[in-house]
């Protein structure tokens, strides 16, 4: 049987209500839409880390970020960690990575060298893209450190050197990661340059419930913003169309998740790193071989889930340095046991943890740790919400005292889920009490 072609569509800073899936009307996503409804969508995924470079260490050893290292942006990821490339390497698939790769040491521009690449033969790549290009300046380097311009807004000139790829390795299994930098704001202008004449038609159209309670830079900003999640959506079509056309898309199993979500300066005075839906929750799904007709996927699935699911899908070996889980046994009917809970590391705003469970979000901060400790012995209660009566955290409910056995209950949940990680044990100071308020919950709601 010939190994089956694996396609990584990874995007940065997209929010899951994107989708038309979770309740969006302006139609911005219907490749997406339709491949996972067609295939496997999973409708609770969470990123493990809501910051560019140490999620993308997650995506790729499929390892929380304290176990990578790479707890903050800017650190590189260790040439011993065992990644997605090294994987399908011994396996004698082609390996290729276009687009953003936010894993290496030498700073912000220029080519990252051959040892930081984490394993992949082919690489047209920068390090951090957004500081190495413009939306119609699309820079990446080559597999000999030669700068390359493509032409064309990014997304699509990095569309065309995809597919292009594939043609030219559709005779060998490979696997190639297309990570784009959209939808992510550009850093120089702190703005969201959607390609000309993409964002006029999302002026003063729908705003999620959370932005439009809470303000931020959203009106501004999230026209260009749907802007460039809508070509997005084109470029994916376009990988879909190309497998199509070069008879290989029965034989490939495309995989489409984010980095992180965007909270537009709402939640602190940026875009992410926050326990919160819009900075942690993003859009997954899977088509092609072992995912067809998988459905609406209910498990708390993470970004660390997604290495390991590709792996297992293509038949090859889990490695034993990986602490994620693979989806695959479920959707076989073989397992029906999966985590009760996600869990979040966050780091670079404070030093947090959070567990996000079907019903409830509980999150601590570490009150004099800096970022670079990347975990802490003592962390304070911060947030805790009812996602079932309140989807967009809009009410804090930490510290009401006729929720003060639920809040126990979640705080020796995620110290378990810690230890999991590999974490220490640590001290978690409760909040100080605040009157119960009216507040009535089913049995069935009363569930973690």
């Amino acid at each position: 049987m010939k190994k089956p072609n694996v396609i990584l569509f990874f995007t940065d800073q997209q929010r899951w209500d994107t989708s038309s899936l979770f309740g969006n009307p302006l139609n911005l996503t219907p490749n997406y839409d339709r491949l996972a409804q067609e295939g496997t969508h999973m409708a609770n995924c969470t990123t493990c880390q809501p910051v560019c470079g140490p999620a993308r260490s997650c995506l790729q050893t499929g390892q929380y970020a304290t176990e990578t290292g790479c707890v903050t942006n800017g650190i590189k990821l260790s040439e011993n960690a065992t990644t997605l490339a090294d994987v399908f390497n011994k396996a004698d698939y082609e390996t290729g990575y276009i687009g953003k790769w936010h894993l290496a040491s030498h700073g912000i521009k220029g080519a990252v060298p051959k040892n930081e690449r984490g394993g992949y033969k082919y690489w047209l790549a920068a390090n951090v893209l957004e500081h190495e290009s413009d939306s119609y300046d699309c820079i990446l380097y080559n597999n000999n450190n030669e700068k390359i311009k493509l032409p064309g807004y990014r997304s699509d000139a990095m569309t065309d050197a995809a597919i292009r790829y594939i043609d030219q390795q559709k005779e060998n299994p490979f696997l190639l990661c297309l990570s784009y930098l959209e939808p992510h704001h550009q850093n120089s202008i702190d703005d969201y340059p959607a390609p000309v004449g993409f964002r006029e038609p999302y002026n003063n159209r729908w705003t999620p419930p959370d932005l439009a309670a809470l303000g931020g830079s959203s009106q501004r900003q999230l026209p260009g913003y749907y802007g460039m999640v809508k070509r997005l959506d084109e470029a994916l079509g376009r990988i879909y169309d190309s497998l199509k056309s070069l008879n290989i898309l029965d034989n490939t199993i495309l995989a489409f998740i984010s980095d992180h979500g965007c909270h537009f300066k709402t939640r602190n005075a940026e875009y992410k790193r926050s326990c919160h839906e819009s900075s942690i929750r993003v859009p997954c799904m899977f088509s092609g071989p072992g995912f067809e007709s998988g459905g609406r996927r209910k498990e708390l699935f993470s970004i660390v889930d997604l290495m390991p699911t590709l792996i297992d899908a293509a038949g090859l070996e889990i490695p034993n340095s990986v602490q994620g889980s693979s989806i695959m046994p479920n959707l076989n009917h073989a397992c029906k046991d999966w985590r009760k809970e996600a869990l979040i590391q966050i780091s670079e705003s404070h030093v947090g943890r959070s567990i996000r469970t079907h019903k409830w979000k509980y999150a601590v901060k570490a009150p004099n740790s800096k970022a670079v400790d990347g975990c802490s012995k003592e962390y304070e209660e911060s947030f805790l919400y009812d996602l079932e009566a309140d989807p967009y955290e809009l009410e804090n409910l930490i510290g009401i005292e006729s929720l003060s056995e639920i809040t126990d209950k979640l705080k020796a949940r995620l110290i378990q889920a810690m230890i999991r990680a590999g974490e220490e044990a640590p001290n978690i100071v409760s909040a100080n009490k605040r009157p119960s308020k009216q507040y009535e919950m089913s049995p069935e709601l009363g569930e973690l």
